[in-house]
């Protein structure tokens, strides 16, 4: 059981439309499991970070949505990425900034 899970698209179009893995997703999403793991904040009974398919999102990506809490994000660098660790896994705070409203297509 983890306390959050953060669902990373990392999926590739091969027809050239935009797509997260474009973005950066996939080197993004090993930074964060990286600094989660740095800060001994990743693994059981904490976040788990999942590359993911499509989430559908694929015009706003990189997106990512991080539950319990179902809050969808699309974000661009690492600092970024720090910026949803620091404030919303750790602090407790949505990054209104980088929210995407609940994605439904």
């Amino acid at each position: 059981m983890y306390q959050q899970h953060v669902f990373v698209c990392t999926n590739q179009r091969s027809d050239g439309r935009k797509c997260c893995a474009d973005g950066g997703a996939v080197e993004l999403r090993d930074y964060a499991k990286q600094r989660l793991k740095e800060l001994g904040q990743h693994g059981r009974g904490k976040v788990r970070v999942n590359a993911s398919g499509c989430l559908d999102y694929c015009g706003r990506g990189p997106v990512l949505v991080i539950y319990p809490a179902g809050v969808w994000y699309s974000y661009e660098t690492q600092a970024d990425i720090d910026e949803i660790i620091d404030t919303h896994l750790l602090g407790g705070e949505i990054v209104e900034r980088l929210r995407l409203p609940s994605a439904t297509g």
